[in-house]
């Protein structure tokens, strides 16, 4: 029989109405667990004690605040090992990918730790004589954050920690497909010390829980990570209640490869960009434009390294690539090789589906050349194991099909030319960009987020988490 795990409200573990079942997309025999699915009344239940519990929490002693998340932190850190071999277990990445995900979670509660002791307000000088000013920051009070399956742990502890450090009440609800290290990390938290209702995990759909929580105006500010088409009804639920909102949508993320680029370092790069995760994360290479007088040294290249790439179940350490995380995301992925085989592109490798030892969600990574960007495989974001190559003629040429995206998330450009790496920087139309380096990949104390269709709302991550986990209040004063 299953171990069942339940939603954490109001500082107790409550039962669900009806339960999940869990199964690892690596061996669909392998049952994880059945996880409590939350309905509206645990919601409700939850809203009451977390506008309760915020009333508390902006009052904490600072050291107190700072303790909590450098204890979650720690522990994060030293059961990386174990909630990393989980996570890959219910996600699909290889395993090294997973330990890896969780010591960074980690590493985001240890930095907003610290950050609890970095909040300043400003003295300011008035036009009015003996009238003093200041202005602080003060909690947002509920907090919703819905996260994504793709980064279960990372992206979670990315809105989580700055929410708890500033002070405001967090409702979580992550996604269904990953409830296994939701349950984890929110066991963790509860163990911190926070005040009940102060931290709360809701696990459930997100047309129910998730789609509530958008609408409900005991909300006050929604921070969500998922598709566009998802964060646009957000974004038009949260607009009735005027409710701040967070979002950090998908991308078609585009390596630019320049003539005069060291191309095994640009090899590299799209192999670890487009195909570490299986392709499921919003930084993926999923465009790779080649200047015309290397192009065909590179894709040979690249095309002989992706079809030797290792696929195969996440907790073995051969593995290189693992399964996508469900049948679902299996079977669109496979939809996309048809349209893709259907146009004027060429498959160079992979792009089928794969029976192996185990029976889980996979296929081979996939290489397409000969492709363009009116092509509609390099307009709309696959989350899938498959990047595709265009031919360049020029550095000019090679910006303007980066920026001819309705998206702009990360971009990256690799090239020995200083001037041309300046020039790229200021103009690539992204919200991050990389030099010579992967467009997956960031660091956890520095803003992150995208232009365009990618982002609505204030910069995640490090000191840019505070313009959206908290409001400005100015004070005025005369003495006497």
């Amino acid at each position: 029989m299953a171990n069942s795990f339940d939603n954490f409200i109001a500082g107790e573990w409550i039962n669900g109405e009806s339960y999940l079942e869990n199964r690892s997309p690596s061996d669909t025999s392998d049952l994880i667990g059945l996880y409590a699915q939350a309905s509206r009344k645990h919601l409700e239940t939850a809203l009451q004690a977390a506008r309760e519990a915020a009333k508390l929490t902006r009052d904490i002693p600072l050291e107190t605040r700072q303790n909590a998340l450098a204890q979650i932190g720690r522990e994060l850190v030293s059961r990386a090992g174990e909630l990393g071999t989980l996570l890959s277990r219910e996600e699909g990445k290889p395993l090294a990918e997973g330990q890896a995900e969780v010591k960074r979670a980690g590493q985001f509660f240890d930095y907003y730790a610290a950050e609890v002791l970095r909040q300043e307000g400003i003295a300011i000088d008035s036009v009015r004589p003996g009238v003093e000013i200041e202005a602080r920051h003060e909690p947002m009070g509920v907090v919703a954050v819905i996260s994504p399956w793709n980064f279960p742990a990372a992206t979670a502890s990315w809105k989580i920690a700055p929410a708890l450090a500033f002070g405001n009440a967090v409702i979580w609800k992550p996604a269904s497909q990953t409830p296994a290290t939701a349950h984890a990390l929110a066991e963790i938290i509860s163990r911190a010390g926070l005040p009940a209702g102060a931290f709360q995990l809701l696990m459930g759909s997100g047309g129910e829980i998730g789609d509530a929580l958008a609408s409900h105006a005991g909300v006050n500010a929604i921070s969500f990570t998922g598709s566009v088409a998802t964060g646009r009804r957000i974004a038009a639920a949260a607009a009735q209640n005027l409710t701040r909102i967070q979002l950090e949508l998908g991308s078609k993320n585009a390596v630019l490869v320049a003539d005069d680029a060291d191309l095994s370092l640009a090899l590299e790069a799209c192999l670890a960009g487009a195909y570490s995760g299986s392709g499921q994360k919003c930084t993926a290479s999923s465009r790779i434009l080649v200047d015309r007088a290397v192009h065909d040294e590179f894709v040979a290249r690249l095309a002989e390294r992706v079809a030797a790439l290792r696929v195969g179940h996440a907790l073995d350490k051969e593995t290189q690539v693992g399964p996508v995380v469900s049948a679902g995301q299996l079977a669109a992925n496979l939809a996309w090789m048809e349209k893709i085989r259907a146009s004027d592109a060429k498959v160079l490798c992979g792009g089928d589906a794969l029976k192996l030892k185990h029976d889980g969600h996979y296929m081979s990574p996939a290489l397409v050349a000969e492709s363009r960007n009116d092509m509609d495989f390099n307009r709309e974001e696959l989350f899938a194991p498959i990047a595709a190559v265009q031919k360049t003629d020029s550095y000019e040429e090679g910006i303007a099909v980066v920026n001819d995206t309705d998206t702009g998330l990360v971009a990256a450009i690799f090239t020995a030319s200083l001037a041309r790496a300046r020039h790229f920087q200021r103009h690539a139309e992204t919200g991050c960009v990389s030099v010579n380096l992967p467009t997956a990949g960031t660091d956890y104390h520095v803003p992150f987020g995208g232009r365009k269709n990618s982002s609505l709302g204030a910069r995640e991550q490090g000191r840019a988490a505070v313009q959206f986990y908290t409001q400005t209040k100015t004070t005025y004063s005369r003495a006497g």
